[in-house]
């Protein structure tokens, strides 16, 4: 076990303070009664990055609220109502990154706020002709502000509010899948899976969980098939509003982790899923129509991401994926099946990717017989310098290990155009590195900008790609002056 496997990335302990709210310490406290300590300059590294976003993200101009009507509490409606009359009681122009915008706040709204993972609503408000849109929805210390491009012609006048149906649709079937998701991976993979971050938008959303190992295939498609159960069940929302915390603990509710919670909570049940939250969800699970599972991997250490799609664009997902198929069947033209098609040509191409390498083998044993006997002694130094026909880098790293195997007091410069992009490898003979302290890596560095590339490596041996072929030439001029002084 090595020093560096004891140590943990900065980046993933800034993750945890960020994202998950684990202060540093007490990360480091778990850690050291694993045997394991945190890169602190990494984490430092992570928190200024950070603070630059900050400072970034707060280059605009707010101007101060014009207050049009005096207004205690701002209601949310939009659970129950997707348009009302509503009133701007007051507003404030902001400018950000040479862009202008404006943000209002109504009397009472119909558009839910970005919290808790699930993204601000869009709509419109109208008075008469005229019709400005609502492009997001945030909130800001409990305030919904609403963002739009711009200010209406009177902002006294009474306007319609009204939220796009199939966008928050679409929200809902995935906010309430992901409470179905939730559900089906606790009881299938047990009580340690736990939700960690989420995000839910109209075309897809993502479920971040606690689990100790990579999901195979098999367990998401049972995962898959429980949730399409559960919505073809069509279990009927239960909701319940302003309910003290104990109750909702009665009930069995589950809090969410890194979540703060009054004393008056929400509850969402949906058969056997019981969830504390604010968002918004479907009347009846068959409201989500079809789960699919696109993704899972991981983001943390002991985090795993699972991504998916609902409804028309879960539809849309297979549609496309049975579509390729059908592109990759009529390439064939088989009639064995689209499976026994692709296994003979995976065998087929094994046998040719074999016989290749044959020839290969065998044309860098005739090239390296070729350069052997071209070898030219320049200050009692052996000196292959030669450009190859070889178009494989790998076969040229073969060619020079093959002659730093058997040979001394030798230097090998060879350039190559490989797919039309010139290739520059350098190998020096141990002895001449030790004696002489040459190196490749640093030669290859500098001769690499006559052929406008870059490159390094090991003191023996170093490649380096470029952009211009015309100047692998000069390139190689350039390691041969470097390496014996110019003389």
């Amino acid at each position: 076990e090595t020093l560096e496997s004891k140590v943990v990335h900065g980046k993933q302990a800034f993750e945890l303070f960020d994202t998950y709210g684990f202060p540093l310490d007490l990360t480091q406290l778990i850690l050291s009664e694993k045997g394991l300590t945190v890169n602190i300059r990494e984490f430092s590294d992570e928190m200024a990055k950070q603070k630059t976003r900050s400072r970034s993200a707060a280059e605009q101009v707010l101007s101060d609220w014009i207050i049009l009507r005096e207004d205690d509490k701002e209601e949310f409606i939009g659970y129950d109502h997707l348009s009302t009359k509503v009133q701007i009681t007051r507003y404030r122009q902001v400018i950000s990154k040479k862009k202008t915008f404006f943000q209002l706040v109504f009397n009472i709204t119909p558009f839910y706020a970005e919290s808790g993972g699930q993204v601000g609503d869009q709509g419109y408000i109208q008075h008469g002709n005229e019709k400005i849109s609502i492009r997001d929805t945030q909130n800001e210390n409990n305030v919904i502000i609403h963002l739009t491009d711009k200010l209406p012609a009177n902002p006294l006048d009474e306007f319609e509010a009204v939220v796009n149906k199939n966008l928050r649709d679409d929200i809902t079937r995935n906010h309430t899948a992901t409470h179905l998701l939730h559900h089906v991976m606790k009881t299938m993979l047990g009580d340690h899976i736990e939700q960690k971050g989420s995000l839910v938008k109209p075309d897809h959303f993502r479920f971040d969980f606690s689990h100790f190992e990579k999901l195979d295939g098999e367990t998401l498609l049972k995962i898959e098939a429980k949730v399409n159960q559960l919505i073809r069940e069509n279990a009927t929302l239960n909701e319940k509003k302003a309910i003290p915390m104990a109750e909702a603990q009665n009930m069995g509710a589950t809090a969410l982790f890194g979540e703060k919670y009054g004393d008056l909570v929400r509850v969402i049940q949906f058969g056997e899923s019981i969830e504390l939250c604010g968002g918004t969800h479907v009347n009846g699970t068959g409201e989500i129509g079809f789960f699919k599972i696109t993704s899972e991997s991981s983001i943390a250490a002991g985090i795993r991401r699972i991504e998916a799609f609902t409804g028309i664009h879960s539809e849309e997902f297979v549609n496309n994926q049975l579509e390729k198929l059908d592109e990759v069947q009529a390439l064939f033209k088989s009639s064995t099946g689209l499976v026994d098609s692709v296994k003979a040509l995976i065998e087929e191409n094994g046998k040719l990717r074999k016989e290749a390498e044959l020839i290969e083998r065998a044309k860098v044993k005739e090239l390296k017989t070729s350069l052997l006997n071209k070898i030219q002694i320049v200050h009692n130094t052996q000196v292959i310098k030669s450009l190859v026909p070889l178009q494989d880098a790998g076969s040229i790293k073969d060619l020079l290990f093959q002659i730093r195997g058997e040979q001394k007091n030798m230097v090998a410069i060879i350039g190559a155009i490989i797919h039309g992009k010139p290739n520059l490898s350098i190998m020096i003979s141990d002895d001449l590195v030790s004696e002489n302290g040459w190196n490749a890596g640093k030669t290859i560095r500098e001769a690499a900008k006559k052929m406008q590339g870059g490159g390094g490596g090991q003191p023996f041996f170093a490649t380096a790609g470029g952009k211009n072929p015309d100047g692998i030439d000069n390139a190689m001029n350039e390691a041969f002056n470097l390496i014996f002084n110019n003389k």
